[in-house]
C-alpha cells in the first residue's frame, strides 16, 4: 500500500486521532468518504461527456 509498512501506517492513524480527536474523527471520515465519491462521479461524467463527442 504506497510503500508502507505497517509501523508507518499506525503511526499515521495515531497522529490523525491526536489531531482530529475521537470525536470529530467519525465526521472527518465521512466527509471524505463523500468528497471521494464526488470525484469518482466527476470522473465517470467527464468520461461519458468525451464518449459524446466522439
Amino acid at each position: 500500500m504506497f510503500g508502507l509498512g505497517h509501523w508507518e501506517i499506525i503511526l499515521i492513524l495515531f497522529i490523525v486521532l491526536i489531531v482530529f480527536g475521537a470525536g470529530k474523527l467519525p465526521k472527518v471520515a465521512g466527509e471524505l468518504a463523500k468528497g471521494i465519491k464526488s470525484f469518482k462521479d466527476g470522473l465517470k461524467e467527464d468520461k461519458k461527456k468525451d464518449d459524446k463527442k466522439n
